[in-house]
Order: C-alpha cells, then sequence, then structure tokens
C-alpha cells in the first residue's frame, strides 16, 4: 500500500506543477484551489508512504515521478521542446526511481 500511495503522491506532485503553470495563465480562484489541494494531496500520502519506505527512498521516488511528470506534461500540453537529449535523461530519472525500488 505504501508504494501505492508513493506513486500517487508523485502523480499529484506531477499535476500540482502543472497547476502552477495554468495559475500563470489564468489567474483564478479555481486554479489556485487546484494547486493547493494537489500539493496538499501529494504530502499526504507522501508522509503516509514514509511510515513504512525510508525517507531517501520515498523523496527519491516522488521527486523523480514529479520532476519527470512535470517535464513530459510541459512536452505534451505546453509545447515545450521534445529533443532526443531531453527525452533521454528523463528516462534515466525514471530509471534511478525504479533502481530504488529494485533494491527497497
Amino acid at each position: 500500500m505504501a508504494w501505492t500511495a508513493l506513486v500517487l503522491a508523485g502523480l499529484f506532485e506531477m499535476f500540482g506543477v502543472a497547476m502552477i503553470n495554468k495559475l500563470h495563465i489564468d489567474r483564478n480562484f479555481k486554479a489556485l484551489a487546484l494547486l493547493i489541494l494537489r500539493f496538499g494531496a501529494s504530502f499526504i500520502l507522501l508522509a503516509y508512504a514514509m511510515i513504512t519506505l525510508p525517507m531517501g527512498t520515498a523523496y527519491a521516488i516522488w521527486t523523480g515521478i514529479g520532476a519527470s511528470g512535470g517535464a513530459i506534461l510541459g512536452m505534451l500540453i505546453y509545447g515545450e521542446s521534445k529533443d532526443w537529449k531531453r527525452i533521454v535523461f528523463i528516462g534515466m530519472v525514471l530509471g534511478a526511481a525504479v533502481g530504488l525500488k529494485l533494491i527497497s
């Protein structure tokens, strides 16, 4: 259950980051409320996962999902660069997260 909570925390982190961009575009209360709710859910799920999982592993995987997911959302939704080097480094971040799970 802790790993499920951690993955969900990473996904909420990723969508929270996307809401930061949405808030810069829209500047309305709905975007702000969604940003706060998504980051809040992310922190709560991360805290729950860290009851069972080691802090270093949980934090690394959480930030890896958030950072990689944010970069991928930026490419898919906001038209950011899809350069092959960027994709390789995103893959490296995700590979490191998988490696941490395998050794934990």
